[in-house]
C-alpha cells in the first residue's frame, strides 16, 4: 500500500506542476507589468526557478524511480541517489524558503515582493500554486518516502554554492539594468544587503536541517541513512 501511495503521490505532484507550468506559460502573451521581465525574463525569480526546474524535475525523477525494479540487497541506483540529493539540497529547503519568505514580506508590504499589478496577470489560484501549495507538497513527500541525505557539511556546502550562485545572478541583473529582481532589495544599503543576504542563507541552512531532522523522525536512522 505504501509503495502504491508513493507512486500515485509522485505522479499526481508531477502532473500538478506540469499543469501549473502550462498555465503560467499561457500568460506569455498577456499584458506584463512594466519592468517585470526586463533582462533575464522570468528566470531571475526564485519562485519561477523552483516551479519550473526544481520541483518538476524532482517529482519526474521520483516517478521514474518508483518503477525501477529493486531486488533484495541491491544497491541504490544512481537515479535514486540523484533524486534524493535534489530533494534534500534543493526541493525541500528552497521550496520552504520561497513560501515562508514570500508570505512574510507579502504580509508586511506586498508591493515589495508581489505588486498589486501582478494580480491582473496571475489570478489568486496561480499565486497560491506558486507560493503556498509548495509547502504541503514537500511535507507530503517527507511522509511518503524516506530520503538519503548527504553528510550535513556536504549538503550545506552544496546548498551554499547554489545560494551564492543565485545571489550573484540577482546582483548581476541589478548591475546590468539597474533594477532589483525584488523591490525589497532597493530599501537596503550595501551593508544592509550583505546582512540580508547572509540572513537568507542562514534561513536556508536551518530549513535544510529541518528537512533532515523530519526525515529521521519519520523514518528512523535505518531507513534514512546519511551518506
Amino acid at each position: 500500500m505504501t509503495g502504491m501511495l508513493k507512486k500515485y503521490y509522485h505522479i499526481v505532484a508531477f502532473s500538478w506542476y506540469i499543469f501549473v507550468i502550462q498555465s503560467v506559460y499561457a500568460k506569455r502573451n498577456s499584458d506584463i507589468p512594466p519592468g517585470m521581465f526586463v533582462y533575464g525574463g522570468p528566470w531571475k525569480y526564485l519562485t519561477f526557478l523552483n516551479l519550473v526546474r526544481c520541483h518538476p524535475l524532482f517529482f519526474g525523477l521520483a516517478s521514474v524511480n518508483d518503477f525501477q525494479p529493486v531486488g533484495k540487497g541491491s544497491k541504490m541506483s544512481l537515479l535514486c541517489l540523484c533524486k534524493d540529493l535534489l530533494f534534500s539540497v534543493l526541493a525541500f529547503p528552497v521550496g520552504m524558503f520561497v513560501v515562508l519568505l514570500f508570505w512574510l514580506i507579502f504580509a508586511y508590504d506586498r508591493q515589495l515582493v508581489y505588486p498589486a499589478s501582478m494580480d491582473s496577470l496571475f489570478p489568486p489560484w496561480m499565486n497560491h500554486a506558486m507560493h503556498t501549495l509548495v509547502l504541503p507538497i514537500v511535507f507530503g513527500e517527507i511522509l511518503v518516502e524516506p530520503h538519503i541525505y548527504p553528510k550535513t557539511k556536504n549538503g550545506l556546502a552544496a546548498l551554499g554554492f547554489v545560494s551564492v550562485a543565485y545571489l550573484g545572478w540577482v546582483v548581476w541583473v541589478y548591475l546590468t539594468v539597474g533594477i532589483w529582481v525584488y523591490p525589497i532589495l532597493g530599501l537596503f544599503s550595501s551593508s544592509g544587503l550583505t546582512v540580508f543576504f547572509f540572513f537568507n542563507m542562514l534561513v536556508l541552512a536551518l530549513l535544510y536541517l529541518l528537512g533532515q531532522t523530519l526525515n529521521r523522525k519519520v523514518w528512523g536512522k535505518k531507513r534514512s541513512y546519511i551518506l
